[in-house]
């Protein structure tokens, strides 16, 4: 039996912490070790994970906010120097069933696969799917997108199928990617940090990323970082712009090449058109400055 760390980021995490640790307690499949990077948080979610009293828990405590793909970093390298076969990226802003890790372990060897990922749905309204696979598409920027995204389950999504991408609120990956292909890269602090990862895997072709539906997550979308504040504000936070959008300049000008150069060109009137037209991004000066400081950012990551 494989020895799986479990890697999860914690920022703020007090009010989706104890049911995500509820769902870890009770997995049919026991030889893991959960790692908890958490970010400073200034809420109880130090306090939940220390009453927790349970010895597979290994919390690391960052004096600062070193955002998510450093931190999942330090745990996915605490996991390997811990003789862990495979590391389970995870958030904690997710509920599941008491196999699932199971069922993606099973699933790597009915797919012959080292990267697994399951059928993700909106935990709010859970008939609805957030993600049943993706792939990269040159001609979008090199963005994947999720296919079935609000669509309503009716079976259509339900057999196993290799992607290219999957993001990484779930996803099993056996130790020997990591040698191949390396780890996150730390200059995204967050937004982009999978869909750079997974781009790398895909590109290396040495590992198969299968989507494997009979494994079920229920994702609390947006109830961290809430990136289009669609509930509790009317526009795109500043946060959500600033990263979003230095971080896909810098994601293109690492894959390089003629399509990703002029998509780094049309990103420069598409944000600006974003800010005009679209009823989310508030119209004043100082957003447009952040757009296009951001914009410009990405030159210099």
């Amino acid at each position: 039996m494989d020895k799986i760390g479990l890697v999860t980021v914690t920022y703020n995490s007090a009010d989706v912490l104890q049911p995500f640790l509820n769902c870890i307690y009770k997995q049919s499949y026991q030889d893991f070790v959960l790692y908890v990077i958490d970010n400073d948080s200034k809420d109880d979610t130090i306090s939940i994970l220390l009453n927790s009293n349970d010895d597979r828990i290994n919390l690391i405590r960052n004096n600062q906010n070193k955002g998510v793909a450093e931190a999942n970093n330090q745990g996915i390298k605490l996991a390997l120097q811990h003789n862990c076969d495979q590391v389970l990226i995870i958030n904690n802003d997710v509920v599941f069933q008491y196999s699932l890790i199971d069922d993606l372990v099973k699933a790597q060897t009915l797919c012959n696969s080292s990267l697994i990922t399951p059928m993700i749905f909106f935990n709010d309204d859970p008939q609805r799917i957030w993600y049943a696979g993706s792939w990269f598409s040159k001609f979008k920027g090199y963005l994947p997108t999720h296919r079935g995204f609000e669509e309503i389950d009716n079976g259509k999504y339900n057999d196993a199928i290799e992607v290219n991408y999957a993001p990484t609120c779930c996803l099993l990956i056996k130790k020997q990617v990591f040698l191949d292909v390396g780890f996150m890269d730390e200059k995204y602090f967050v937004y982009f940090d999978d869909t750079d990862f997974l781009y790398r895997v895909w590109q290396k072709d040495e590992h198969k990323l299968y989507y494997f539906p009979s494994a079920k997550l229920y994702h609390k979308v947006g109830s961290l970082t809430n990136p289009n504040d669609r509930n509790k504000r009317k526009f795109k936070s500043n946060f959500f712009i600033k990263q979003f959008i230095k971080n896909q300049i810098y994601y293109l000008r690492k894959i390089g090449g003629f399509l990703a150069f002029i998509f780094i060109i049309w990103l420069f009137f598409k944000n600006n058109l974003k800010f005009i037209f679209n009823p989310k991004i508030q119209k004043s000066f100082s957003t447009w400055i952040l757009i296009n400081r951001s914009y410009l950012n990405g030159f210099k990551m």
